[in-house]
């Protein structure tokens, strides 16, 4: 019960929308359950329910893909004047932390989501990814670096704007 509110949140960041969350963590819940007699005594919790949530996670999507595909050819088919123009759009997305994340590649997210927001050792989110201990490192650095890369061409985006508007 103590893993719910962890596995909630990181349900959360996979899939990005509350009640595919909240089915995921169903899931994982159910699968857990079936396969409590596989954990081992002396592991981490947490990383283990993570393991078997991501695994959940990955099943899904490729059950799902071919409609993922067809609605991002719709998205991207719709007329441009019923978006917000680019600049707008990107500059909004680019102020709200979440949406940066959004904005990195899955498996630098997961391992930023994993060791930063979920507090797992790199060793255990290695786990939980099933990849050694520097893999993790080395993505959740390149995760940082490229967060501050956004954060700075946002910050440049801005004071690039302002300065037209004063000249």
């Amino acid at each position: 019960m103590q893993c719910l509110p962890d596995l909630r949140g990181f349900a959360r960041f996979l899939t990005r929308e509350k009640s595919a969350a909240d089915d995921l963590v169903q899931e994982t819940i159910v699968r857990a359950l079936a396969a409590q007699t596989q954990f081992q005594e002396g592991s981490v919790l947490k990383a283990w329910l993570f393991t078997i949530q991501r695994h959940a996670f990955y099943e899904q999507n490729r059950r799902r893909s071919r409609e993922l595909e067809i609605m991002q050819d719709i998205e991207f088919d719709a007329p441009a004047s019923d978006a917000m123009p680019l600049r707008q759009h990107n500059r909004d997305t680019l102020q709200d932390l979440g949406e940066m994340l959004w904005r990195l590649p899955h498996l630098l997210r997961e391992a930023l989501i994993l060791v930063g927001a979920q507090e797992l050792s790199y060793e255990d989110a290695a786990r939980v990814c099933d990849v050694p201990s520097g893999t993790m490192r080395a993505r959740v650095s390149r995760a940082r670096a490229q967060l501050a890369e956004l954060s700075g061409r946002e910050n440049m985006e801005i004071h690039s704007e302002s300065e037209n508007k004063i000249v």
